[in-house]
């Protein structure tokens, strides 16, 4: 089992959102061997996702059923194959609380980056295929990989932070939607890239 971590501030909007649709998409090219979670590092613990994002997120085929918030502990991290963050201070905020998570957290923006470049890279050399075994040792590689890839690559004017919609307008909650869902297709596009065969 591959275990992904989506972290933002209040666990009720972005991570949550991000953590649905990864699970989602995740399932359906590779059932059963993904679980996704998302946690807070000010967490409304016990709260479902806001109603505003979780509308949207319907909106894209996913749904908040048995959401409830939590607050990110080490214990999680220490679960976590791979950390994706939404903002620069998230992720800092993980690795102030594990920095053995080093080179296990990304925001999800710049995650999302170095896929493609590792995608559009040549050499690159990692299992491929839809085996289970396959998959579970493709990422357990890809933390220390995507690291190697990290220095290289540097974000648009945009930054790698995604929004965040708490308590603000429709049209940030879009923006929030307009930031995530390209990166979460894109480590969609490479994993199924990776799926198939050399």
């Amino acid at each position: 089992m591959i275990h992904l971590l989506t972290v933002c501030t209040g666990n009720i909007c972005r991570s949550p959102f991000g953590e649905r649709m990864l699970a989602t998409e995740l399932a359906a090219l590779h059932p059963g061997l993904f679980q996704v979670q998302s946690a807070g590092t000010e967490a409304l613990v016990g709260h479902g996702m806001e109603a505003e994002s979780a509308q949207l997120l319907a909106s894209f085929g996913g749904s908040d059923e048995g959401f409830v918030s939590r607050q990110l502990t080490p214990a999680m991290l220490a679960e976590s194959n791979l950390v994706l963050a939404m903002t620069v201070a998230h992720r800092d905020a993980v690795i102030r609380m594990s920095p053995r998570m080093l080179k296990r957290a990304y925001t999800l923006i710049e995650f999302a980056r170095i896929l493609r470049s590792i995608r559009l890279d040549k050499n690159t050399q990692l299992p491929r295929g839809t085996a289970a075994e396959a998959v579970q040792q493709r990422w357990e590689e890809l933390p220390a990989l995507a690291a190697s890839y990290r220095s290289a690559s540097k974000p648009s004017e945009a930054g790698d932070d995604v929004v965040d919609p708490y308590r603000r307008s429709p049209e940030t909650h879009r923006r929030m939607t307009e930031e995530l869902l390209p990166a979460v297709e894109e480590i969609l596009a490479f994993e199924a890239w990776c799926s198939q065969p050399a």
